[in-house]
């Protein structure tokens, strides 16, 4: 379900019934030069490849960077992943007073709060 120029207790509740069903949910909208976009896609897995990381065994190579890890190019190996979105309400909901908020707050733009 995508939804663009709704108010935002719409985009909640649409947000809720697309999660209790499994619905992929995306919403945003533009407001001049701000705008902004959210996606609930509820659990979603997918694969990564991954380089594989080999450690460089005492003895081998002499000099300051033996005991450094290499990463090796042709070998690689995929990895299953698993990512769980949260809901609008939840997004809108944040506790700017917490100190894992403090600490994301630096990493937020501040069109985020205008849009609040």
């Amino acid at each position: 379900v995508c939804l663009t120029c709704c108010s935002r207790d719409v985009m909640v509740k649409i947000d809720q019934i697309c999660h209790k069903n499994s619905i992929k949910f995306f919403t945003g909208d533009v407001f001049g030069y701000h705008g902004y976009m959210f996606t609930n896609l509820g659990e979603h897995e997918f694969v990564e490849e991954k380089t594989k990381v080999t450690k460089v065994s005492p003895g081998v190579e002499d000099g300051p960077d033996t005991k450094k890890t290499k990463l090796d190019s042709s070998e690689t190996t995929m990895v299953k992943k698993r990512v769980v979105f949260c809901q609008l309400k939840e997004a809108l909901a944040v506790d700017w007073s917490s100190e894992k908020a403090k600490a994301a707050l630096k990493r937020t733009t501040p069109d985020y709060f205008l849009l609040q």
